[in-house]
């Protein structure tokens, strides 16, 4: 198996030099390990957001069904009195020009007795592939926050979406499509108070190969609606120089013409080198 080491790490070094033995928590070096395994999945996060499986045409699934789940408890008693649930599924029905995914994850925790975390989050996602270009695509999307009281917090957000797609360029080195449609979103506050409203949204999807090494991405999306403007537009420049050495360098811009302070900007730069 390949392993992996995050150059952002270098305490790295030092838990290499230690005895395996002592991988417990008096030492430390379970929560580094622990830390580590925590920056390593968000840089992965970071890379796979220029992944897109249906950027050059249809993504080819296994026919049929098929999919993943996971699933983490931890009790703790003694000083402390508390409980994690988390639970993560995806299902994939794939069948000739269909492709439907199913994706749920749910947490939840109590301190003391007491609930600390309620969380689900659903979101159905079903393209129809009417030939190498030309697409008709479905989303539905559910969040509840289970602890969710005052005005101020969310408690129920719900939207629906269809229309069709587009790919205006489709070659080994560049590939565009965009999408675009109607929807309607839902939003209950903590007290009960709920807004109905439609919108129109709309997502392009860019890519463009400068190199065998390097490519960059450009992905938009975009909803309007009576309640507010919101965009987010995230550009990356990805290299990749060798099977083991991967960077990429992102800019997010997120828009909201409802908030006091109408964007928010991300620059995050990733490197991973296995060996």
């Amino acid at each position: 198996m390949k392993k992996t080491l995050l150059l952002t790490v270098p305490a790295l070094a030092l838990t290499m030099a230690l005895p395996a033995v002592a991988q417990d928590s008096i030492t430390g070096i379970r929560d580094l390990n622990d830390r580590i395994e925590e920056i390593e999945t968000d840089v992965a996060d970071d890379l796979a957001r220029s992944e897109d499986a249906a950027r050059f045409a249809f993504p080819e699934f296994r026919p049929g069904f098929s999919g993943s789940a996971a699933l983490g408890y931890t009790a703790r008693t003694g000083n402390t009195e508390s409980q994690d649930f988390n639970l993560g599924v995806r299902l994939r029905y794939a069948q000739g020009p269909w492709v439907q995914t199913l994706g749920v994850a749910a947490d939840f925790a109590e301190d003391g007795g007491t609930r600390t975390r309620e969380d689900i989050f659903m979101v159905y996602d079903a393209n129809y592939y009417l030939n190498d270009r030309f697409y008709l695509f479905g989303l539905a999307r559910a969040e509840r926050d289970g602890l969710a009281s005052t005005a101020g917090e969310i408690a129920r957000d719900g939207f629906v979406g269809v229309g069709p797609g587009y790919r205006l360029v489709n070659t080994e080195d560049m590939a565009w499509r965009i999408q675009a449609g109607v929807g309607v979103s839902y939003l209950q506050d903590g007290t009960g108070a709920s807004t109905t409203e439609e919108g129109v949204i709309a997502s392009s999807r860019f890519f463009y190969r400068l190199s065998d090494s390097v490519f960059l991405t450009n992905d938009t999306d975009v909803l309007n609606s009576s309640a507010a403007l919101r965009a987010s537009n995230d550009f990356g420049v990805n290299f990749k120089v060798s099977d083991t050495l991967s960077t990429r360098v992102s800019y997010l811009t997120d828009y909201n013409d409802a908030r006091d302070i109408r964007t928010d900007n991300r620059l995050g730069v990733s490197l991973v080198v296995g060996f």
